[in-house]
């Protein structure tokens, strides 16, 4: 029978979308207060085009949306804008069916106006994004740090002229602090400017500062929280030993700098311990981590990256893992010395 829908059926490569999602359990979760769902899984794009090749990076964003994760994060300037590029490509035909996150801010030249959040840098990039994802607007469009070279009005006003533009749907924050984004609202409730959906932090088991603050706030306001590094770079997968080179292919070879953040005796030991912790629960080490970041109910989603079309499929399987009060605190215990950060 699914095969005859499969040959006959005029719209069957839509039917045979359908089907596989049937197929797989998605959570999903509203974004802050707004009425956007997002799968509590979004797919990472910043090694495509890069370390991931262009056709396998096409086939793992088909593969996603097959599974019924719908949104897409993503930079101007990740992989020199080939991130970009490749999604746009990938998703001819699919553009409804997905949530483009992006992002404008960070560098991209060595002039004086090619970064920063300058009204001047922000049109110039948002041409550039839509014409690179092929796309006549943005989902999400994120300001990647915070500029203080640049008024925050000026930002804002910039941005708030292109959602009224319809070149954004909604507008979010990434790497921002607490008292930077109360800022922000303060401006934008003065001047009836769009307000951030959502902010987009690193978070897992090793780099949990931003409980101290940020998730506070973002609860107590209703904003989305989107999270990066879950797995600390693959560090949490457990492939990784103290003094041992990197395998070869993986985030940590392909990031000697990383490498140096997290080859600590100390980093190992805690290591060692949540292993120990997954062995007893009988969860996969990355699966536990992942577990424990969508436990927290601040959490809307987190970004996951893949080097393959499986890995996606397998990320997916994440959201049926539920693990209980105890091991939640367990592990809670064991990190919360710990703050390790890649990106600073």
């Amino acid at each position: 029978m699914i095969y005859f829908l499969i040959s006959f059926y005029p719209a069957r490569q839509n039917m045979l979308n359908i089907y596989f999602k049937t197929m797989i359990s998605m959570n999903y979760r509203n974004l802050g207060k707004s009425g956007l769902k997002v799968s509590q899984i979004c797919l990472g794009t910043n090694n495509f085009g890069g370390q991931v090749s262009e056709e396998t990076s096409i086939k793992i964003i088909n593969k996603t949306l097959d599974c019924g994760i719908n949104i897409i994060d993503t930079a101007n300037t990740y992989t020199s804008g080939r991130s970009e590029e490749i999604i746009g490509k990938a998703i001819k035909g699919r553009r409804d069916e997905v949530i483009i996150a992006t992002k404008v801010g960070s560098k991209i030249g060595q002039e004086p106006n090619q970064g920063g959040l300058s009204r001047k840098h922000i049109l110039w990039q948002i041409r550039n994004s839509l014409k690179s994802l092929e796309s006549d607007f943005i989902d999400i469009y994120y300001l990647h740090r915070f500029d203080p070279e640049t008024p925050l009005e000026e930002t804002l006003r910039t941005f708030n002229d292109l959602v009224r533009e319809g070149k954004v749907r909604y507008i979010a924050c990434s790497n921002f602090a607490a008292w930077q984004i109360a800022k922000a609202n303060e401006i934008c409730e003065a001047y009836d400017l769009e307000k951030f959906i959502a902010v987009q932090p690193p978070y897992n088991l090793l780099q949990r500062d931003v409980e101290r603050d940020l998730l506070p706030y973002c609860q107590q306001e209703g904003l989305g929280v989107l999270t990066y590094t879950p797995l600390m770079g693959g560090f949490l997968t457990g492939k990784y030993s103290k003094d041992v080179s990197p395998p070869k292919g993986s985030r940590y070879e392909y990031n000697p700098r990383f490498w140096e953040r997290v080859n600590k005796e100390s980093n190992f030991t805690v290591l060692q311990q949540v292993e120990r912790v997954a062995d007893e629960v009988k969860i996969p080490l990355s699966k536990l981590a992942l577990a424990w970041i969508l436990k927290n109910p601040i959490i809307t989603a987190s970004i996951m990256g893949a080097s393959t079309a499986e890995q996606v499929e397998d990320n997916c399987s994440i959201t049926e893992i539920k693990i209980d009060d105890e091991i939640y605190r367990k592990l809670n215990d064991l990190t919360k010395s710990v703050n390790i950060s890649l990106y600073s």
